[in-house]
């Protein structure tokens, strides 16, 4: 049987940004000694030459510091006013780079994700800001190549950041194995994420968690995939996106009994609180009925797992849920429920087969009248085995003792090609071939 295609398990990239830092002055000649100042910064091994900074204008530093608390407020209009003069024309360049970054945030929060990073891109190009103010927007940039799906770049700003500031941080490689993902670099996301949970281990991460199993879903790890997720919803037995994730991961890797067995859990303990999971559930028993010995008795169940869910009013009446229902009973052989649920189906429907399948089932209690009814409706709306129905239809007017009625259906039968032969072999015995 054909793999179930694995559920997507992330969301675009959510990216909860401030400036960096705010403008400083060149440090006093009092301050603390060099050693000091160096096993304080936040790249203390970084490769790059520390450039000295520019910035001896008060007014300056002043409209800076008033401009970048103007961008973490989040007051464009305010922020852009301030910043924009000084990016154009001040004298200092490390003043014109702290603005640049300034509102390179006002254009992210703005939504203009593709103007951010040409303004951070400015901004990191002019060469003065400090090492540590230097490595947070470098840092910032591959987080704006995320979120505007440039995936390529955002891991070789990564990678520069990482050889150059001489700095590892489990974040780092969190955002490295997600661009690896979206690339498909299956494996490689897999070494990214696993190394950031080395270097947190005592900080468990569900988004790193979701990025890991999907990779091991994807590259065709689907026991890894299945032990994380379980291990994940074990964690969160309350999180139905966890659920969700183990569901998935458990059908792509075809152990449908255990997928039903965790969903079956979750239901005994109040815990299968949405559609989609009643809807699952049902499927898993229908799917394991046919590939199984027990097709009618895994039919009774993803039944009364569907009549459930519509007594709670969790499962909401649609057609496709009318539908299932209806399969369900039919292949459970409870006619009448199956007859009462397509009846449901079919003033929903944008087709006619509730409304066949619903014929079908009343000729089986010789109620031809009600039969014909529904079957000639359900041809009349479209369906999709056209043969089929129409031999229906013949042993409806059969069983009303109309044969030229079902030497009418019949001939319609014997012009498509599924019922073609069966359809002639019959019109010749009944001595109606032309």
């Amino acid at each position: 049987m054909k793999h179930v295609p694995v559920i997507k398990l992330l969301a675009g990239a959510i990216i909860a940004l401030t400036v960096a830092s705010s403008p400083v002055m060149a440090r006093d000649s009092n301050a603390n000694s060099k050693d000091k100042d160096k096993k304080e910064a936040l790249y203390p091994n970084a490769t790059r030459t520390e450039p000295k900074l520019d910035l001896t204008s008060e007014k300056d530093q002043k409209a800076l510091n008033e401009g970048l608390d103007a961008v973490n407020a989040q007051d464009k209009e305010k922020a852009t006013q301030i910043l924009q003069p000084i990016a154009d024309s001040s004298k200092s360049k490390y003043a014109q780079a702290l603005a640049l970054q300034g509102l390179a945030n006002v254009h992210y929060n703005d939504g203009d994700v593709k103007g951010a990073i040409d303004l951070l891109k400015r901004s990191l190009d002019n060469g003065t800001m400090p090492n540590d103010t230097y490595f947070q927007l470098e840092y910032m940039l591959a987080q704006f190549y995320i979120a505007s799906e440039q995936y390529q770049p955002a891991l070789d700003t990564i990678a520069k950041w990482r050889a150059e500031g001489k700095k590892e941080t489990a974040e780092s490689y969190a955002l490295e194995g997600n661009a690896e993902y979206r690339l498909e670099k299956y494996p490689e996301a897999i070494a990214a994420i696993k190394k950031a949970q080395a270097l947190s281990p005592d900080k468990p991460n569900d988004n790193w968690n979701q990025i890991l199993m999907a990779s091991y879903a994807e590259s065709g790890q689907t026991d890894q995939a299945a032990q994380l997720a379980q291990q994940q919803l074990a964690a969160n037995p309350n999180d139905t996106t966890a659920m969700s994730n183990a569901v998935a991961v458990l059908m792509q890797s075809q152990k449908y009994p255990e997928a039903i067995a965790l969903m079956e859990k979750q239901r005994a303990s109040g815990n299968l609180k949405d559609e989609k999971s009643y809807v699952n559930l049902a499927k898993l028993y229908l799917v394991t009925g046919q590939e199984g010995n027990d097709a009618k008795g895994n039919a009774v169940k993803a039944a009364g797992v569907l009549k459930e869910g519509m007594s709670k009013g969790i499962v909401q009446p649609s057609y496709d849920n009318y539908k299932l229902l209806g399969d369900a009973s039919y292949v459970a052989e409870n006619n009448s429920e199956a007859i009462d649920a397509y009846r449901k189906a079919m003033p929903m429907a944008k087709d006619g087969e509730a409304a066949v399948r619903a014929g079908q089932l009343l000729l089986s209690q010789d109620k031809f009248s009600e039969a014909k009814s529904l079957i000639q409706q359900g041809i009349d709306k479209g369906v999709q085995k056209k043969g089929t129905a129409y031999m229906l239809l013949a042993e409806a007017e059969r069983g009303l003792k109309n044969k030229p009625g079902a030497v009418a259906a019949m001939q319609k039968a014997a012009q498509q090609p599924e019922t073609a032969d069966k359809a002639k072999a019959w019109l010749k015995q009944a001595g109606a071939s032309k």
